[in-house]
Order: C-alpha cells, then structure tokens, then sequence
C-alpha cells in the first residue's frame, strides 16, 4: 500500500514540474471589430472550403509538452521548406494570400500553411489566428498565433523559435476572432493597420 502511494505521488509530482516548466505568456487584449484584410477576403474566395461556415465558440489550444513540440516543429520545418519571395516577385501582385505550394511566398502564406498543418494535427482552428502586425520600421507583416491556455504565442516565418508574442518586437494590430475566421479585431491601442503585409 505505502509502495502504491509512492508512486501515485511521484507520478503527480512528474506531471506538475511537467507543468510547470511549459512556458507562460499573456494573452493579447483584443477589442472591436476592425477592417478585414483584403488578402484573406481574396484568399476565402479561391478557397471557400477554408472560411465557409457559421460563427462558433472561442477555444484555446491546451498546451502541453507534445503540443509545444508540435508548434516548435511545424514553425521551423515550413520556414525551412519556403523561400523567401515578395507577392509582387512570385504573384506579380502588391498582396496576395496563398499557400506556398511551389515552395515560395512570403509571411502570410507560410502563416497559412502552419495554420493548415496545425489544424490537420487537430488543433482548434479558433486558436490558430492569422494576425497582422508592424515591425519596428513601421512595415506591416503577418504572423500566426497559437492563443492557448498558458497565453499568446507566435510562429513567424522570420524566427524559428515560437516565441511569447510580447517577445517579438512587434506591434500588434489585429488578428481573426475566436469565433469566427473571417472577423477580425483589433489588437490593443488603435493604430494605423498597414495596407499589406510586405514579408
């Protein structure tokens, strides 16, 4: 009997420094509905299947030790996997929202891909967001967020660790609703949204 409750308690004492060593971060405030950005409007066009459906309930990704592993590893293996392109170099387009399925394109369609994975894996797509912010030059940019139980996280094509999104250096300015794909909300103090994503 005292051999039985030694190794329960020893089992619950690897499950909480388990716990406690998953990172922690905030999550972002988000407040009214703002402008949807014209390239995932254009993207839901070409791609009714991925943005077609009702409004839903928001829902966080549990993080857990496999789904961090699954996050570290799908950000740094399409990073490797996509060159670098500019929309106008690949599209001959200012903007325009796709998957990189010739291996090229810029921020938001790795963003794009590392949403689709990550949903394959069965990760809730109300916390896997598509979100655009500025860089410290001002130049808009898009990242995904992975919203989950231990705060904002971000998988960005430029940086292969996914990072605590008060970490990045950015400016967030808004990203998809929990609730539904296709609204979109603004991300702290107002700010001037940049007209499209340049990397």
């Amino acid at each position: 009997m005292r051999l039985v409750c030694l190794a329960t308690a020893l089992t619950m004492w690897a499950g909480a420094a388990a716990a406690e060593a998953l990172p922690r971060a905030s999550h972002a405030a988000t407040g009214a509905e703002t402008s949807v950005p014209y390239g995932w409007v254009d993207f839901c066009q070409r791609y009714k299947g991925e943005c077609d459906g009702p409004a839903t309930f928001a829902r966080d990704l549990r993080l857990t030790a496999r789904s961090l592993r699954d996050l570290s590893r799908v950000n740094a293996r399409v990073n490797a996997a996509v060159e670098a392109v500019s929309d106008q170099e690949h599209w001959g387009l200012i903007d325009q929202w796709d998957y990189p399925a010739d291996g090229r394109g810029d921020c938001e369609d790795v963003a794009l891909l590392k949403r689709r994975m990550l949903i394959r894996l069965g990760y809730p797509a109300q916390a896997l967001l598509m979100t655009v912010v500025k860089d410290k030059n001002g130049d808009g940019h898009a990242v995904l967020t992975a919203r989950t139980d231990h705060g904002d996280f971000v998988l960005d094509n430029l940086d292969d660790t996914v990072r605590d999104w008060r970490a990045t250096g950015y400016r967030f300015v808004k990203r998809q609703s929990q609730a539904d794909a296709n609204t979109w909300v603004a991300i702290g103090a107002p700010t001037t949204a940049p007209a499209y994503v340049s990397r």
